[in-house]
Parts: structure tokens; sequence; C-alpha cells
């Protein structure tokens, strides 16, 4: 049994030995045929300057051209009313009438008072140039012809302000008071607004304070309509706000079918002005550890470029450093591409 096991052991050995040259060339030619290969067939697409155009959304608010609360500047009772609500009114049109009988007296006795100061100060003034009246009797009739004529000027005044009347074309609002009302000056009577045209509140971003400027024309729509109504950038804020960082911006519409509501929300588009500017497909970034990159083709190699990013569309990316006009990208293999990387160019 002892020499049979070393009969084993020996012709296990003789075998191995006879096995060691052959995996050695095997493995030398495995090694030689991975130098020869391993190239990776790609797409690409050279890079070249175009027009962009970046835009702003944003959220505003419609407001009327002008409004007012509709007051009495001095306490009466109202004796009648001149305007139906939801109406719309042209300037000067009565509103309301408040009573003004007692003031009418007291104007009647002002005008006597008035016409009785005139003559007296005419006869004075005839006696004064005889040298028949003093200076003192003529500065007198002089002084109450002034004091006459400002008390009737004031009760006039009075008596025209117990008639409220539109100050500009406009809608008005629901009524709060009613015929025989004593009203004052904290009383709320209406309101009016002028909505022909309206105006549209937003914000833009602190960065693009200095792409808005006056005579831009923006795009919005407002809920429950599909329509996009056009506005007017007429007016922007002197600062930026330092708890949002934007910059409030104001624009007219003209309105005039009346489809915009005052009060309403807006959603506003701002487009900026068209710029050159290199763009690549949004899939040729690949993410890393400090921003993204980009595989160029180079030599036959595959050159990894970081780049950064601006602008973004659906299917593209505005590329604002790394790359240039003329640079030759690769579109394809993205996963399967390291740095260096021999690469192939296909039209397949």
């Amino acid at each position: 049994m002892v020499v049979v096991a070393l009969a084993i052991l020996v012709a296990g050995k003789v075998a191995i030995d006879e096995t060691k040259p052959a995996a050695g060339t095997r493995a030398a030619g495995g090694g030689g045929g991975g130098a020869g290969g391993g190239s990776t067939a790609v797409h690409i697409a050279v890079l070249k300057s175009e027009k962009l155009a970046d835009k702003i959304s944003s959220v505003g608010t419609i407001t009327p051209n002008e409004r007012i609360d509709v007051r009495t500047e001095s306490s009466g009772r109202v004796r009648e009313i001149h305007f139906k609500e939801g109406a719309r009114v042209k300037k000067g049109d009565l509103l309301v009438k408040i009573d003004d009988r007692e003031l009418a007296a007291e104007l009647a006795k002002a005008k006597s008072e008035l016409e009785i100061a005139k003559k007296e100060n005419e006869r004075q003034t005839d006696l004064y140039a005889q040298k028949v009246s003093s200076q003192r009797e003529y500065d007198t009739a002089a002084n109450n012809l002034g004091v006459a004529q400002a008390q009737f000027d004031l009760i006039s005044v009075q008596i025209t302000k117990t008639a409220l009347r539109a100050p500009f074309d406009g809608v008005v609002g629901l009524r709060n008071v009613s015929e025989g009302e004593f009203i004052t000056p904290t009383t709320l009577i209406t309101t009016l607004l002028e909505d022909h045209p309206v105006k549209i509140d937003f914000t833009v971003p602190e960065r693009f304070a200095g792409s808005v400027k006056k005579g831009d024309v923006v795009h919005f729509t407002v809920e429950g309509s599909s329509r996009v109504f056009d506005a007017t950038v007429y007016a922007l804020e002197s600062l930026i706000d330092p708890e949002t960082r934007s910059l409030g911006v104001r624009a007219t519409s003209p309105n005039t079918d009346g489809a915009l509501v005052p009060g309403a929300f807006a959603e506003v588009e701002v487009l900026m002005p068209e710029r050159d500017a290199v763009t690549v497909p949004s899939f040729t970034l690949v993410p890393e550890l400090r921003g993204q990159h980009v595989f160029l083709y180079h030599g036959g190699k595959a050159s990894a470029v970081t780049v950064a990013t601006g602008l973004r569309t659906e299917d593209r990316v505005e590329i604002t450093r790394g790359v240039a006009p003329g640079d030759t990208l690769i579109t394809s293999g993205i996963l399967q591409l390291k740095p260096g990387a021999p690469v192939t160019i296909t039209t397949d």
C-alpha cells in the first residue's frame, strides 16, 4: 500500500509539471489580446453657438389703475343717491348728495352781507377820494368787504362738498349707505375703481434686476382661463427687498374687454433678451462629487471636462464654462466611458 501511494504521488507531480508551460502560454496570449482591443464606439456632435433667451416665471396680482374709497368730507344726512352698484360712471357724475339746506340759508345770509359790504366799500372809496372820509374809515370798509367775501366763499365750498362726484371714469362697488342716513367722514359710502387699464404687480429675483427695464413686454395668465395676456413694464421699485431679495415691477395691460378683474392672481413670464450660448443635451451631463462633467473627443480618446451650467430647457442645458464652440461632444455610451478611454466614432 505504501508503494502504491508513492507511485500515485509521483505520477501527479509529473502531470502538474507538464501542464505549467501550457498555462503560461495561454496567459501570455490573453494579455496580448487585452492590449490590442477595448475601444468603445460612440456618437459625437460638434458644439456651436446658438441664440438663447432666458425666461423668468413669477406670480403677481392684478390691481386697478386707480382706486378710491368714496367718503364725505363733512358730516350730514344723505339726501340723494345717484349711482347703482356695479355700474360704470363718468368723471364728474354725481354719486351722492348730502342735505345742504342749512348751508344754503347761511350762504344767502353771507351773500346779503357781501352786497352790503361792497356798497359800503364803494361809498367809503368815493368819500376818501374827496378827502371827506378818514383813512381809518376807508380801511375798515375794505376789511369788512374782505371778511364778507371770505365768508361767502367758505360756505360755497362747504356746499360744493355736499355733492360727491366721481373724480375719474370707473366702476362703483357695493353701496354701504341709504338715503336718510347720517354719515361722517369715517363712513365708507362705496368704492370707485378704474379697470381700463389694469396694473400687474410682480417681482423678479435680484440677479435679474438689471435685465428688466421700462418698455419690456411680459405675458401672463389668470386663474380659470387659458388666454395669454400681454402687459408693458412702466415702473420698477427703487430698491431691492432685503427680505425676499427681489425687485418689485409694475406693468400695465389695456383690459379693453374687461376680462381682467382687479385682485385676481396672475402667473407672469418675463422673456430676457436673446444671447449667444453653447448648450448640450441634458443626458450628456455626468454628475460628480463637486459638480458635473461632459466627455469630449480628443485624439481618439474620451476626455472628461468639468463644466458650469446655466439655463435649462426641456432637453438641453446651457454650459457657461468648460466648453467652447467647435469642441466635439460625445453623445452616446456615456455610462461606459472613463477619462482617457479609447473611443471610436460611429455613424451607426
